[in-house]
């Protein structure tokens, strides 16, 4: 059967599933991210809190994450001139100049800046799910995502809940990313795909994923787009932001700031 999305905002789901109970909700609704839920800043070992702290706005109570004009590199000494701005709900690592961390993205990473373990929102199984506005700019990628807490090396997976790359939409279609990368856990098979939908990501969509003991299951718009037999066997903290890679296109919507990521919620359920 062929999936068919609206060419429109995709509503808000209600609050309450059945079968599940309601335990993370951000629906943006303070003046700042709320730090009960988030952490704002991305992978500050690498870097440091101040280099990595996200740029944003919480607008009609949507937190708009964004890129600007003068924004720096969050990691110019591991990720060259990669911008993001970006948040999570937990952090560990070791001490300065160990390479012990979370989600190394570069192998010659080296903690900068110690962090105090830290732990908003770090579920083991559920139903995971976002609504969110991407963009179109070739240089930008958007993403929500989990990764476990690495206090030990193989507890290190990926549950990418959906990725979206500007430079994979046109209009009314786009190739989504999702699935598991399995990074150093010797347990998880690679599992990750980018396919086609015939589907507005500008618009709001929802995106969502159910993690049980035996497998994971990928939705968007609450229609069944995957399901892989294999699961993470730990608790896994939400990543989600947005990402700058540079880029040679002359295009003027790119030369257009800020970039805009906008998510209306992020809810996490367990299941009864």
């Amino acid at each position: 059967m062929k999936l068919q999305f609206s060419k429109n905002d995709f509503p808000a789901n209600s609050k309450t599933k059945e079968n599940f109970v309601l335990e993370f909700n951000d629906e943006f609704e303070k003046d700042t991210i709320d730090t009960e839920n988030w952490l704002p800043f991305y992978l500050p070992q690498w870097s440091s809190k101040k280099m990595s702290q996200p740029q944003y706005e919480i607008k009609n109570g949507n937190l708009v994450l964004q890129i600007t004009q003068d924004q720096k590199p969050w990691c110019p000494e591991f990720n060259g001139d990669i911008k993001c701005s970006s948040i999570q709900t937990g952090v560990f690592s070791g001490e300065v100049g160990s390479s012990i961390g979370q989600h190394k993205v570069s192998p010659n990473c080296l903690v900068r800046e110690k962090q105090n373990a830290a732990k908003t929102y770090l579920p083991q199984y559920g139903f995971f799910e976002i609504r969110a506005k991407s963009l179109d700019t070739q240089s930008n990628v958007v993403a929500l995502w989990m990764i476990g807490f690495e206090d030990s090396p193989e507890k290190s997976a990926e549950i990418c809940i959906f990725e979206v790359k500007g430079c994979n939409v046109q209009e009314n279609k786009a190739k989504i990313g999702y699935g598991i990368h399995k990074f150093n856990d010797p347990k998880i098979k690679e599992a990750f795909y980018e396919d086609d939908f015939d589907i507005d990501v500008t618009k709001f969509h929802i995106y969502s994923t159910e993690w049980t003991p035996e497998k994971i299951t990928f939705y968007i718009d609450n229609q069944k787009i995957r399901e892989i037999k294999q699961s993470p066997n730990y608790p896994m903290q939400f990543m989600s932001g947005i990402y700058e890679i540079p880029t040679e296109i002359e295009d003027d919507k790119e030369k257009i700031y800020p970039k805009n990521f906008e998510i209306d919620y992020v809810r996490g359920y367990k299941h009864v």
